[in-house]
């Protein structure tokens, strides 16, 4: 990887970044329809494709989980409106920029704090053993 903390991804293997994203009082946390479209603006904004995304919303005044499969990875997300507090993953390799989806959620649900930790995945993995280049 060429860049740190996965601020862009560019090698074209299982080396990705994990990034766990906590916001603290945050808002626009029960509706589907809205976190579907951010969830898909976040992945776009960092040049990755949506597969799909599925959303469920448990009730009112409750939260909604659910995840935006990519062909880079995924995106994930849990709310809790009554405590204005929500759990995203955004993990993606390849030629993307997961800060630009963390950036844009963090935005999107208005949060007063973000806590992030960033994961490197598949760092120590041998890439030249035969299995990896396909032989």
């Amino acid at each position: 990887m060429t860049a740190p903390y996965g601020f862009v991804n560019s090698a074209p293997s299982p080396e990705s970044y994990h990034w766990i994203i906590e916001l603290y009082g945050a808002d626009n946390l029960e509706n589907c329809e809205a976190i579907a479209h951010a969830m898909k603006t976040a992945a776009s904004k960092a040049g990755a494709t949506v597969l799909d995304c599925k959303l469920h919303h448990f009730g009112e005044n409750q939260g909604v989980t659910g995840v935006a499969l990519l062909a880079e990875s995924h995106i994930s997300i849990h709310t809790w409106p009554e405590f204005r507090y929500a759990a995203i993953d955004v993990f993606m390799c390849g030629s993307t920029n997961p800060k630009a989806s963390a950036d844009h959620l963090k935005e999107f649900f208005n949060a007063e704090d973000a806590v992030i930790q960033i994961i490197p995945r598949g760092r120590n993995l041998d890439m030249s053993a035969p299995d990896a280049l396909g032989l």
